[in-house]
């Protein structure tokens, strides 16, 4: 235990960054956030008494000059609601924030609902009258956004209805998810006399020790247990209230509505999953199998499932080793993705630090273009933790090259906003591999490597099966836990094989998932990013003469372009199911070269 509190602290003596959020407002108590809200409220009743019941007959100019002001005030809303996130993910122990964070989102849901004639009535203009507006050019600038709000037109509903859906949120599932985001956060493991919270306990089932990792996992069981009616009652209501709102809309399946919002057609998303499905017996169970013998077991349980292998030292990585092998990593391959991410250790963008009330897991949270991003960690000084800040320094220096787009088109579809933190990943432990010279430690990354791979492909994957099977299940009536627990272990076992012992205890660890809760189907972008990578290095290491050029432009495009014109320049087709193909097989190379040399 002496090291778990020793990787939760940071280590004795280093000092980890904790983020600085003055760039966004100076304070919860400051002026500024009062008088942000009262100017984002006069500029809105102002664009409502002007434009409101009118947009039809505005010329081009007039339209532009509408979206430009619309413009604007997103970003100013974006401010003041994602520094209320950030500073709510940063201790969501304390009511006072809690507090803030409520009220902010309130209020500007409030603002933000005055504005909704804006997308309502711009839908409701005929396409040829469109087209013949669009020939401004003050308005063509936002063609990609308009087109993009029209792909939910077969779906809007009248302006009272829309807006009761609007304003319901702050009071429905945005309460619903901050329940569940508290809950989590305030969940308090004991093991071997210390007190933990989520991401110290998690991080003990990678611990060297057998007995750690089944007594942890007991733990976590024994915790999510004590928990699991407002758990469950959680999930129930959240898929209550988005299989309402997908009947009133009429969506046809309840992944439609995040299959529209990513950009990206039913059939291409069916062929990912189906693909992956099919590559579970030479992915995720070969391997599994493969780590049982390699650890002498006849079957992992599945605590053993992240389980160091046995010549793996568990060395520790300092924090300014992690931030130089992910910085070089980048700077090998574009200088300008390395001076990009070197300005979020030199300004304080990243809050690293594991604390008590902390969110729990990573990200990287955009904010607005008139800002910059930042960046939540819980680092622990794992191989994989350098392997986090590797993807979510991908994700920020992706905002950045985005935030060029604006407030309307800056904003990445799913599907592809996780190609640079993957492309980020990837070029990370490629040149932490090329450097590594015991064959030992190779095989150790290697093994590090196919494991990350199966967990952000095939575990994601099954996530969404999942998720599939509840959401289909739950217009017949309430879900009982066992009911839930019932399709997670049919799901987890389909997903990871006969070599890992799945037992009753691990009949609850659905529970704690937070995708599930935040954002429904959120999950198959993971290995969509992560298949589209690995087709897309596998372009870079044949041809890439401009490839980085082409790179770059491809993360500058944000919102702007869809996937096939993005994927085009490099000769690639995720519509292609050989495209994914392509992706499987890297991960199934890296299994092969594992077999190899066991």
């Amino acid at each position: 235990m002496a090291e778990a509190n020793e990787r939760a602290n940071g280590s004795p003596n280093q000092e980890l960054p904790e983020w600085n959020l003055v760039d966004l407002f100076p304070g919860i108590t400051s002026p500024d956030v009062k008088a942000s809200l009262k100017k984002s409220a006069k500029i809105a009743e102002s664009l409502a008494d002007r434009y409101r019941g009118h947009l039809r007959h505005l010329s081009g100019d007039k339209m532009a000059e509408l979206v430009e002001n619309y413009e604007s005030l997103q970003d100013s809303l974006g401010r003041i609601m994602s520094y209320s996130q950030l500073v709510y993910a940063a201790d969501m122990n304390e009511p006072d924030i809690g507090q803030f964070f409520q009220t902010m989102q309130e209020r500007c849901n409030e603002i933000s609902t005055k504005l909704l004639f804006v997308t309502l009535e711009l839908n409701r203009i005929e396409d040829s009258d469109l087209a013949d507006l669009m020939e401004t050019p003050a308005l063509s600038k936002y063609r990609p956004w308009i087109r993009d709000q029209r792909v939910f037109r077969p779906y809007q509903l009248s302006d009272d209805v829309e807006a009761v859906f609007h304003e319901k949120h702050v009071a429905g599932r945005g309460a619903w998810t901050r329940l569940f985001d508290e809950t989590v956060a305030g969940l308090n493991f004991t093991y071997d006399g210390k007190s933990l919270n989520s991401s110290e306990a998690f991080d003990l089932l990678s611990s060297p020790d057998g007995g750690a990792r089944q007594g942890i996992a007991a733990e976590i069981s024994r915790i999510l247990k004590k928990n699991i009616r407002v758990l469950t009652l959680i999930t129930n209501t959240l898929i209550k209230d988005k299989e309402i709102e997908d009947r009133w809309r009429n969506f046809p399946l309840p992944i439609s509505s995040r299959n529209l919002e990513n950009m990206v057609e039913d059939d291409v998303v069916e062929a990912l999953i189906v693909s992956v499905k099919d590559s579970y017996p030479r992915l995720s169970h070969r391997y599994y199998e493969l780590k049982a013998r390699w650890l002498g077991l006849e079957k992992l349980e599945y605590w053993d499932r992240n389980a160091p292998l046995p010549e793996d030292d568990d060395s520790w990585v300092p924090w300014e080793n992690a931030k130089q092998s992910v910085l070089s990593a980048y700077e090998a391959f574009s200088p300008t993705m390395a001076e990009i991410g070197a300005r979020f250790f030199e300004n304080n963008w990243i809050d690293a630090r594991v604390r008590l009330g902390k969110a729990s897991g990573a990200f990287s949270h955009p904010t607005v273009p008139s800002a910059h991003p930042y960046i939540l960690l819980n680092y622990q000084g794992r191989l994989r933790d350098v392997m986090t800040l590797a993807h979510e320094l991908g994700h920020g220096v992706h905002q950045v090259l985005a935030a060029e787009q604006g407030a309307l088109m800056a904003e990445t579809p799913l599907t592809l906003a996780e190609t640079a933190s993957v492309f980020g990943e990837q070029l990370t432990f490629r040149a932490m591999l090329n450097d590594e010279g015991d064959p030992v430690r190779r095989r150790i990354m290697l093994a590090g490597k196919v494991e990350d791979m199966l967990n952000t492909v095939v575990r994601q994957i099954a996530f969404c099966e999942f998720e599939r099977e509840l959401h289909d299940l739950r217009p017949e009536g309430e879900l009982s836990t066992d009911e839930i627990s019932d399709v997670w272990m049919g799901v987890q076992r389909a997903s990871l094989g006969p070599g890992i012992r799945l037992h009753d205890d691990y009949r609850v660890y659905w529970s704690y998932i937070p995708h599930f809760i935040h954002t429904p189907f959120y999950v198959y972008a993971y290995a969509f990013g992560d298949c589209l990578v690995n087709a897309l290095y596998g372009v870079y290491q044949t041809s890439n003469a401009g490839f980085e050029e082409k790179y770059i432009s491809l993360l500058s495009s944000g919102g702007a372009k869809r996937h096939g014109e993005l994927l085009k320049p490099f000769g690639l087709d995720a519509s292609d199911p050989k495209f994914w193909k392509k992706g499987l097989d890297v991960i199934e190379g890296f299994v092969d070269e594992l077999e190899e040399v066991f």
